[in-house]
């Protein structure tokens, strides 16, 4: 048990901080203790649950002086405004990927936290996947040799899931690059280690009634002639949970009797209102916090190939390939899947112990992300800025 618990705000208590708040709420590094939202029906909830301040205004809940940090959790195009806001009034950040739509933006939060000197994290991602945590602690052992490969890939339904009008328009940071790629990009990037070079890219749009990307596949060459290969489909036919135990990506157990889930509860919908409303009812107030996951999180099969052995990583174990023996590691969601970001978040502020996923490397993520659609609307390939 931490005796020193991150006093933490929240700003925005929809989809994301939902999807957060069971591993806050078994992890001892962060309490919560205020936000911001504009629905009163969700402050309301937050105060009888947290007996915290509960905030309309983003420049309220920076002016909290019980506030060390703040998890941005609205969405992505509110990211500068909020993060500038909060910097100013000296809180520490963690905001949710990506860092922003527009590198402008991106640029604009890690500038806006280095001049007030507070620590910047992006996430939560699947980086900080507890299986992929432990699949980089053994590469770093250096016992299998250099990274060479990483192959990820993932077949989901995101794109049926419910969405707001701009979650579909590409340029409002809406469709599977700036929410799915971004998640695929860390994860290979910790992997792999060193630095990204450049990307050869392809996307599929290939529903003209959620008319933005909705598969891609990427090749992601890093220093040394080392590359990853990304794949991704939200198009909710194959399902590559099957691969994982079937372990969903949130680390619950999924019943094969569910499949076809989304596409059917999205077939009861007639207008984008009422399916902007259904998300809402997805949100803090709305609904009951689940418990946190049995499992890990994770963000579908990846292969990590070494010098001296191959690594699978799956929703509960690193399984280890070698050149002769073969080994699985078995990990747990300790004490829940999202506990590394918590604990990350604590040791930097506690101790000046900055993860990997600062806010530069949020920056390389999203860049990645702009060469991937660019790379597919030009059908070149695209050099990232050093």
């Amino acid at each position: 048990m931490i005796s020193d618990p991150i006093r933490l705000g929240v700003a925005g208590l929809g989809r994301g901080f939902m999807l957060t708040l069971p591993s806050i709420l078994a992890d001892s590094h962060a309490r919560l203790v205020a936000c911001s939202a504009p629905r009163e029906e969700s402050r309301a909830a937050f105060r009888e649950q947290f007996g915290g301040n509960a905030y309309s205004s983003i420049e309220d809940l920076a002016s909290d002086l019980d506030v060390e940090a703040v998890y941005i959790a609205t969405p992505h195009q509110m990211h500068r405004e909020h993060a500038e806001i909060l910097a100013a009034g000296g809180k520490h950040i963690l905001v949710e990927k990506p860092l922003a739509i527009s590198m402008a933006d991106a640029d604009a939060i890690v500038a806006a936290t280095e001049r007030a000197g507070v620590t910047l994290i992006t996430g939560p991602s699947h980086s900080f996947d507890q299986p992929i945590v432990a699949a980089r602690r053994l590469i770093d052992e250096g016992k299998f040799g250099r990274v060479r490969m990483v192959h990820a890939f993932n077949y989901t339904d995101f794109l049926y899931r419910p969405r707001r009008p701009e979650e579909l328009v590409t340029e409002q940071g809406g469709g599977v690059v700036f929410s799915q790629a971004v998640h695929q990009v860390d994860v290979v990037r910790l992997l792999m280690g060193g630095k990204a070079i450049s990307v050869t890219a392809a996307t599929g749009g290939w529903d003209e009634k959620r008319p933005t990307e909705g598969a891609y596949a990427a090749l992601i060459t890093f220093d040394g002639g080392r590359f990853a290969n990304l794949v991704y489909s939200g198009y909710a036919h194959y399902d590559s949970d099957v691969l994982q135990d079937n372990v969903g990506e949130l680390g619950t157990e999924k019943d094969p009797k569910n499949y076809g889930a989304a596409r059917r509860a999205l077939a009861t919908v007639s207008s984008p209102e009422e399916e902007a409303a259904l998300k809402s009812r997805r949100t803090f107030g709305a609904v009951e916090t689940p418990p946190a996951a049995p499992y890990p999180e994770h963000f579908g099969p990846v292969i990590v190939s070494c010098d001296r052995a191959d690594l699978r990583i799956t929703a509960k174990a690193v399984e280890i390939w070698g050149d002769i023996d073969r080994e699985t590691i078995k990990i747990n969601a300790d004490p829940a899947p999202r506990a590394e970001v918590l604990e990350a978040l604590y040791h930097s502020i506690r101790n000046k112990k900055h993860p990997p996923q600062t806010g530069a490397w949020g920056a390389v993520s999203l860049e990645i992300c702009h060469a991937i659609l660019e790379s597919a609307r030009t059908q070149t390939h695209v050099m990232l800025r050093q």
